[in-house]
């Protein structure tokens, strides 16, 4: 039994993770016949063809494909200061003391000072720039006429994976003649670029010191 599991931990050990993902699914679709199949009969027009013939190559269905241009750059750029002064003075002095006991206070002065100062200051940047291409497939068409899409690019170089991957809202007058469309004009975009292998698992805080950061207060 133990040779067993620790031949599973090896096993395990060289097996690379998918990395989870937040894309719409499914990430791709089988188109469905439009058309009843029929056999040839020699003409122009088909009844099994799916496209009129001065009709455009441009996605409308599902199982369809379309390019997407990534061009996103993002840039933010947040400053604070904060700045707090209070200063706060007493005092207090016995000057005369005729008749009664005690004249041994004659002249005391009292006096107090407090004061309080705070300063805080924060600054935050962020600059993103993502840029490639990738073709999708349209797995839905809403009743607008929209088309929502989803797909994935995979990369393996070497030991390690890199996964590309796109979905959104398309409407079809913002695609081109060429049948592609930049990101910046697809609604509801989810856009990920993520690794597996050991290059990326190197970066991965283990559980148990995660754990610790968590519970240690200091």
């Amino acid at each position: 039994m133990k040779r067993l599991l620790l031949f599973a931990a090896v096993v395990c050990a060289g097996c690379t993770t998918v990395p989870p993902t937040n894309i719409h699914q499914p990430m791709t679709a089988r188109p469905a016949p439009r058309y009843e199949a029929q056999v040839g009969n020699g003409a122009i027009f088909q009844t099994g063809y799916s496209r009129p013939l001065f009709e455009d190559r441009r996605a409308r269905f599902v199982g369809d494909t379309i390019t997407i241009k990534i061009t996103e750059s993002t840039s933010a750029t947040a400053k604070n200061s904060n700045k707090l002064d209070k200063t706060n003075a007493q005092s207090a002095s016995v000057t005369a003391f005729k008749g009664l006991p005690g004249r041994g206070v004659l002249g005391l002065d009292l006096g107090a000072n407090s004061s309080t100062a705070f300063s805080g200051k924060g600054e935050a940047a962020n600059n993103n720039v993502f840029s490639g291409s990738i073709t999708v497939t349209v797995i839905d068409v809403m009743p607008n006429g929209n088309l929502l899409v989803s797909g994935e690019k995979q990369l393996a170089i070497g030991e390690e994976q890199e996964f590309v991957r796109i979905s959104g809202v398309i409407n079809p007058s913002f695609v081109d003649f060429s049948n592609s469309i930049d990101s910046s004009k697809v609604a509801d975009a989810r856009i990920e670029y993520k690794s597996a292998g050991q290059i990326a698992e190197g970066q991965i805080m283990g559980w148990m010191a995660r754990f610790f950061l968590n519970v240690l207060p200091f």
